[in-house]
Order: structure tokens, then sequence, then C-alpha cells
């Protein structure tokens, strides 16, 4: 039977997902057969799994430190927030609905038994399992959250307590989140984490030793700031991706992507910051589109009223204009609905609004439909299809939708044939995608689209050509797992190690 142990933390944000991360690779490391496991995640960065199911993106990665396939059971319960009191909720992979806060809430106790039950599963094949918390488990108005301390009393599990020095006030945060805990929930806190600190450990021997007396819960190490990592982020686009950098003088393309404000799968676009002559920026609504070389409209839970709020911030004219002067346009999943001339929604499935008319770039309709296509799929360029991109050229990715978009003329081609890897008779091709006559805007299904080197290099290679620039090519060789060791190497230089094993209860097979 698995050992547990639960990484909580002090608010969202404060890095519990790299340091459960963290925390499984040096478990694997140590020879230990281990598994990442959040009861409940609210994301809209999810991922597929090879049986078709749909999870966080968090997990996913955590499971990948742990060398193991992704699978629901590690993330059971997955929110998606649809508008600010509306959420469609995946329950073991597959989306069962669109809930508002009091829904949810009377569905809780079914969810919570969902989760015991991916947990015991996970249990019995897995020698340790690292939990992740969600939020603060402090927070007064959650106190019957599923994912934080209620789950770990289930599970029998120690909790390390993590905080953010970086954002200031890191001390008050502990000791504030421990003193608002009843005395049976404190006494589940077994450590305590400082994470993202800058600058002398020295300085902060006082304060640590002052929350150690007055919590009366050992301070487990001190983290420092992990400049640039490339992990990905959790679920919501980082701040630092909306600060002004200095173009360099080889930054010679400029992509740009529209934040919109329910984008989802933003780390779609991670892979253009490895280019070395791409700048990448995120155009916050109320900041102008200027003239980028491409222009991406993001995937979107909610879009229609994304494109509502996208028209209401004067988008609409400049992103035709755009078009008409032939800049390269790229619509990802909701933004390739947004590309077309209409969205039709009429059993509200996603939207309280039926209907919508599009930005009419590309000449489809998108209605939307019960069954969400939850696949990985294997994506073949449509012969003609696009003067960039080779014909027999295959590469992977996944679909998450549940709009169904049709070509209405001629006028738009289809770009893709595609097969869905895991859905039943998936051996049939299908057609994905659509580009323009002009063969400057185009809209597909497929995330993960740009992290295939050939497509990303394809589409920048257009534009190196139209300015004179020498093609170039990035493999972007995977640096995920290098990355990964370095965090957990920095975990091991930084923490106690040895009293993490001894909270696990397996203090004799530390590695040191």
């Amino acid at each position: 039977m698995a050992k547990t142990i639960m990484v909580c933390g002090t608010g969202s944000g404060v890095g519990k997902s790299v340091i459960t991360a963290g925390l499984c690779r040096i478990f694997y490391e140590d020879g230990f057969k281990v598994a990442p496991f959040k009861s409940q995640n609210m994301a809209l960065n999810s991922y597929v799994t090879r049986n078709g199911r749909e999870m966080a993106r968090a997990q996913a990665f955590q499971a990948r430190c742990c060398n193991i396939e992704p699978a629901s059971d590690m993330n059971p319960i997955l929110i998606k927030p649809i508008m600010d009191t509306r959420a469609q909720i995946i329950v073991n992979g597959k989306a069962i609905g669109n809930y508002d806060v009091q829904g949810y809430d009377e569905y809780k106790s079914r969810a919570f038994e969902t989760a015991k039950s991916a947990f015991k599963r996970l249990q019995k094949d897995y020698e340790i399992i690292v939990m992740e918390g969600a939020g603060s488990p402090a927070e007064i108005n959650l106190k019957n959250d599923i994912a934080n301390l209620k789950m770990a009393s289930f599970a029998k599990a120690p909790v390390i307590l993590a905080g953010d020095i970086d954002n200031g006030g890191v001390f008050a945060w502990l000791v504030g989140t421990i003193g608002l805990l009843s005395k049976t929930e404190r006494k589940q806190i077994k450590g305590l984490i400082i994470n993202k600190f800058r600058g002398d450990y020295k300085i902060l021997e006082p304060g640590l030793k002052f929350i150690a007396e007055r919590t009366g819960v050992p301070v487990l190490g001190v983290i420092p700031f992990i400049h640039n990592m490339k992990i990905e982020e959790e679920d919501s686009v980082p701040k630092n991706l909306f600060l002004k950098r200095p173009v360099r003088p080889k930054k010679q393309i400029t992509v740009k992507v529209l934040c919109l404000p329910h984008i989802s799968n933003f780390t779609d676009f991670d892979c253009f910051d490895s280019e070395a002559d791409v700048d990448l920026e995120y155009v916050k609504f109320g900041e102008k589109l200027g003239s980028p070389d491409i222009l991406i409209i993001p995937g979107t839970k909610h879009t229609i009223g994304d494109l509502a709020n996208l028209k209401e911030f004067g988008y609409a004219g400049p992103i035709k204009k755009l078009a008409i002067n032939g800049t390269l346009i790229v619509g990802l999943c909701g933004g390739y609905q947004i590309l077309g001339k209409e969205i039709r929604d009429w059993h509200g499935y996603e939207s309280e609004n039926n209907y919508a008319s599009g930005l009419g770039l590309l000449d489809v309709t998108t209605e939307f439909k019960p069954k969400k296509i939850v696949s990985q799929v294997e994506a073949e360029p449509v012969a003609g299809s696009a003067d960039f991109l080779r014909k027999g050229q295959k590469f992977h990715g996944y679909e998450i939708h549940m709009g169904r978009t049709c070509y209405l003329s001629g006028s738009a081609r289809p770009l893709f044939k595609l097969k869905r890897i895991n859905s039943a008779g998936g051996g049939r091709y299908i057609l994905d995608g659509a580009i323009n006559k002009g063969g400057n805007v185009i809209g597909t299904y497929i995330h993960g689209i740009f992290d295939n080197p050939y497509f990303r290099n394809a589409l920048l290679n257009r534009i190196r050509k139209a300015k004179g620039i020498k093609a170039g090519y990035s493999g972007r060789p995977d640096a995920s797992g290098e990355e990964i060791s370095r965090l957990a190497g920095t975990l091991r230089e930084n923490l106690d190690i040895g009293a993490i094993y001894k909270i696990l209860g397996l203090g004799a097979k530390c590695q040191t």
C-alpha cells in the first residue's frame, strides 16, 4: 500500500505544482514507484491521455516526472470554468455537464467518492503518491473542499505547507494559514517550505526560527527562485508573459497571441520562445495589436462570450485589416471558430447566448454538440492546401472541443486530414481545419500543432522568406527532461529530503 504525502500552499500560484513535480522526480530517482494525485483541479490547461480521457496538464507533467503514462485517476475531477459562475465538470476524464456553483456544491459529495475511488486504485499500484492541494486549505468558504485537508485526512497523508516569498508577506501567510486551521487540521501539517527566494539565505534565519517556534512546525527548507525554468504553468497565463520585453536585434519575427478572457491551453505557444529570431508577445484586452507577422487567436472555453468581448474591445476591425494586408492569422480551436462566419450553440452547451456572427475570415460555420471530442490525433496536410506545407509530413497533437465546424463553400479549403488515435474505428481519416483563398488565414482544432518542429518551421520560414531572412530550422529538442532533473536537483540541495522521507515513514530508504 502506497505511502502518501500532500503539498498544500498558502494560496494559488505559490509553487505547489512545481514542488510536487520535483518531489515526484526525487522519489523516482531514489528507486520508488511513484505517482501524482490531485483530487480536484480547476484549470483550463488540459491534457488528453492515450485512451481519450481529459485531465489537468499539471498532473500529466507530474506523471512524466515519475516516468509513467498520465492517467485520469491522477486527476479524477477537473473543473473548467466557462464563466464566473459556471464550469464544465470532467469526471474520470469525461465531461458530465455544466454546473453553476450551487449545482456543483450539491454534486461535491459524489465527486469526493469518485476521488477516493481513484486514489484507492493508485494506492494499489504505487509505493508513493505525492498529492497536491488546491488554493489554500484555510479558506473559510472552502472548508468543505475535497482537494486539500479533507482528502489528506482520508488518505492519511501528512501535509507540507508551501509559501511564496517572492510576492512578499510569506511569514504572515504561513503563520496565518496555520492559525486559521482547527486543532485537528493543524496536526496534519508536518513541515513548511518557503519557495522562490532571491538573496542571501542568512537574512531569513531569524524569520525561519520565528515561524518554527510560533507554529510548532519545522521549516524543511528554502527553495531559491529558479530562473528561466522551462516548465509549463498550470492553470493561468503567468503575469511575467505580459511584461514588455525589449525586442533584441535578432528577434526579427513578431508572434502575438490575443489573450482571450477564457484562454485555454495557453502553453500551446511556449515553443515560440525557443526560436532565436522570434519575439512572442501576449496581448491583453485593451492593448493594441500593432503589426505582428503572425497573429494567433487561441483556444477558449467560452467561445461566444470571448468573441463578444473581442468585438466590444474593438479588435474585430483591426484583425480584419491585418488579414486584408496579408498578415498570417492562425485560429486554434475556439480561435478557429471565431474566424468563421457564425457560431451556433442552440442548446447552451458552452454559452448562455445561442448564436454569434464570427469574424468571417474563413468560410466555415460551427455548431456545438453534446458529445465532446477528446482524442490524440495523427495529422498530415491535405494535398495543395497550403503552399508552405509539404504533402505526407505527419505529426501528432490532440483535440478537445464540443464544436463541429463545416465548410460553407469552396473558398475555405480543408487544411489537414487526421486520424483520431484512441476513438472507436479511429483508422478512418477525417478533415480538419481551413485555409482561405489568400492562404494567410488558417484555423485548426489541433492543439500541440506548434510543438511539431515541421509545422512550426514551415510557418516561420514562410515569414522569413517574405522578409528576406535566411530560412531556419529548430528541432526544439525536448529540454523538459533536463529541466525536470534541474528542478529535482534544486530541491535536493535546498530541502531536508531526509526529513521528508521520515514524514513519509520511509526514512531508512532515503538517499543523502
